[in-house]
């Protein structure tokens, strides 16, 4: 059996510093750099660590290291460009470019579901330090992913985005009237919507009740519609921009709760199901 390998890389900054370190002439431009991430790692300490202990000011330094390296790997793609970077720019400048991937990711939504306090200043600066902690943590001495993390982090962000937005998209065109919640679970959104287009009524549903969906399973047991006709109302109706993901969904659906929704499973049992998988808390409370 061939094992797999396995390749590890240090930090950018380090890296680069090594390349510096042999050049023939460097000791007073390598003077420099440490000047500058000395001085970076004492703010740092300041407002993220603990600038009054040893262990404080080491957590800094290898904040400093990691965030330096990932302004780094997001603007170079080798040793020598990372190096002339340092050198061009200065590793202030590189250290605000990482920090201001890390705000940026930290403004896109980690999750689908939002709520009036994520527009807190309190939470949204609390969420800058938790990834700033996770990503950019680089030990000099050891290998380091955290690009790599924070390029899949954002790839999942931008997902979320797209979902979020759409969400809102369908909210905005609710059937009876935009629904003007703050709280947005968008996942629901969509599963909803999805849902509810197989009735082919061409109506566009963001957000539901227990009534509305007994209502849909017995339309749809009575009159047998076509699913993929419906949908396509629905596609044709929603920006192309959102088409592939809910072409996804819909595909995701037709043979789950689409399925037992056309079956003779119990309405009870589809009901609980789809209020508890599906609708989430996007659901209207019509009964006592």
């Amino acid at each position: 059996m061939k094992l797999a390998t396995h390749t590890t890389r240090a930090p950018h900054l380090v890296r680069a510093l090594e390349t510096l370190a042999q050049r023939t002439i460097h000791a007073e431009v390598a003077q420099t750099l440490l000047h500058e991430l000395a001085g970076i790692t004492v703010l740092v300490a300041g407002k993220f660590t603990n600038n009054r202990t040893a262990d404080g000011l080491l957590e800094a330094f290898y904040l400093t290291t990691g965030c330096v390296s990932l302004g780094m790997s997001q603007a170079s793609d080798s040793d020598e460009s990372g190096l002339s970077l340092l050198l061009h720019h200065g590793a202030e400048y590189v250290f605000q470019m990482g920090f201001r991937h890390i705000k940026e990711l930290s403004s896109l939504p980690a999750q689908t579901m939002l709520s009036e306090f994520d527009s807190d200043p309190y939470v949204q600066q609390r969420n800058i330090k938790a990834l700033f902690l996770e990503l950019c943590r680089a030990d000099p001495s050891s290998a380091w992913t955290g690009d790599d993390a924070y390029r899949k982090e954002l790839l999942i962000r931008l997902e979320n985005q797209d979902i979020i937005e759409c969400a809102k998209w369908l909210r905005k065109n609710h059937f009876s009237g935009a629904v003007k919640d703050v709280d947005l679970d968008a996942d629901a959104v969509i599963a909803i919507a999805v849902i509810f287009a197989i009735s082919g009524d061409g109506r566009i549903v963001a957000r539901t009740g227990q009534k509305e969906i007994e209502s849909l399973i017995k339309n749809v047991r009575e009159t047998q519609p076509d699913v993929e006709a419906g949908w396509l109302q629905l596609l044709n109706k929603i920006p192309a921009q959102y088409q592939k993901l809910m072409r996804a969904r819909m595909d995701e659906y037709k043979n789950t709760i689409v399925k037992k929704i056309l079956s003779k499973t119990k309405n009870e049992k589809i009901i609980t199901e789809i209020q508890n998988c599906y609708a989430g808390t996007e659901q209207d409370v019509d009964y006592c």
